[in-house]
Parts: C-alpha cells; structure tokens; sequence
C-alpha cells in the first residue's frame, strides 16, 4: 500500500473502473504506529507527515509510542500527542520511563514492551528513527523496530543535532505550508521544556523542511524526508 496521494500525473493514467478502485484506496483510513525514544522525537521527525496523512486519510488510527518521558516530558508528550492526532479516528499513546542515552542497557525490556505493541496492532505504516542515527537510543529504536515488525513498511525520519547525521534520504513527503506551520508551531508550544535549547527553534524545523523541499521539488516548498530502506506497493 502507498499511504500518500499519487502525483497528478500518476491520478491521469487510470481511467474507469481501475480509478474508481484507485481512488478508493486512497481515501481508505490507515492503522499507524509512530515511535519516538524521546517525547518530541516523533514530532520533529515526522509530524508534518502525520498531519498530512490524517488530513487525507479521515478515520486513520495512531498507535503512538515514547519510550523515554520523566514527569514534565510525559505531560509534554501526551498533550502534543493529542494536538498532533487531533483528526485521528482513534488513537493510543503509550509513554514509558526508560532512562534516557541507556537504551542499550535496556535492550530485553524495550524488546518485550515491542512485543507487547506488536500484539495490539498490525500497522500498514511505522515511523521511527534511522538505523545508522548517531544517539543510541535512536539506534535501539530502529533496531528493535525492524527486529519486531519485520513485514511492515518502515519510513525512517531524521532528527537534526550536533552530531550531524542526517544522511542523504530517499524518499520525500511534500508539504503545504499550512502543515508545516502548524508542525512547529505545536513543537514550540507543547515543549517548554526544551525552549532553552540552541537547535530547539523554529527555524530549525523550518530550514530543515526547506532543505527538503527543494530536494523533491515540494510545491509549497517543505517537505519532510526519509529512508526507506524497503518498500512493497
């Protein structure tokens, strides 16, 4: 299943019954599962996609996952979650406590909260962090993503940082300007706890999402971007 609209181009060449079928599919509500190590990860990686998926595909559900909140983070997780899915048709957020850059120590009980996931829903799409991301938590993200979902479609979004690792992506989620806006917008709002932050601003976002607009072209100039490292449509 591709989750997003086609091009236009791609709309034009089906015709009757074929576009009915197309069309339809297109519209169908999606079974989502996002996973963030962090409580703004999901966000900065991908959240200009959610908005977009759950303008265009009404009735989509969202399983939502953060592995690492204290107290101020997990109220500042759960209230941008629910602004964030705000179109959903339903949705689920999970926050745990691991301790945060110790993900590695924790790979057995991260791996059976994985399972436990796995057993609630069966995803036509995962969002989650790259495999090659310099922050080991990242890295354990990824790893036990692939590990745990092995059949699914798995888009890795990138998260900007001191480190420099975001890496040349090969797939590209254009977005209007609205979107983007209203992405960082929710990221400046529900995050106060990171506003003392150097990278934590809002032209952070916005030149990041530039960059990749102009990488595919993007209409409204932003986009966000992602590997794939495997993709059956």
């Amino acid at each position: 299943m591709i989750p997003l609209s086609p091009s236009p181009l791609a709309r034009s060449t089906a015709t009757g019954a074929a576009a009915a079928e197309t069309a339809n599919a297109q519209c169908a509500p999606l079974k989502l599962l996002c996973i963030g190590a962090h409580s703004d990860d999901i966000e900065i990686g991908c959240g200009g996609t959610l908005l977009r998926l759950l303008a265009e595909r009404p009735g989509s559900s969202v399983d939502w996952v953060v592995l690492s909140a204290n107290e101020q983070r997990e109220q500042e997780a759960r209230a941008s979650a629910a602004a964030f899915l705000a179109a959903a048709g339903s949705s689920k957020v999970w926050v745990q406590s691991f301790r945060e850059s110790f993900f590695p120590a924790a790979w057995v009980e991260i791996k059976e909260l994985f399972e436990q996931v796995r057993r609630a829903t069966e995803p036509d799409l995962i969002l989650c962090h790259r495999q090659v991301d310099r922050h080991q938590d990242h890295r354990v993200v990824a790893e036990l993503t692939w590990n745990t979902f092995r059949s699914h479609m798995i888009w890795e979004y990138e998260i900007p940082k001191y480190e420099g690792d975001l890496g040349q992506p090969n797939l590209f989620v254009p977005l209007s300007r609205a979107h983007a806006d209203r992405k960082v917008e929710l990221l400046l709002t529900h995050f106060a706890s990171q506003r003392g932050r150097s990278w934590f601003r809002a032209d952070t976002f916005h030149g990041l999402m530039s960059v990749r607009g102009v990488e595919c072209a993007a209409p409204d100039g932003r986009a966000e971007a992602f590997h794939a490292h495997k993709l059956v449509i």
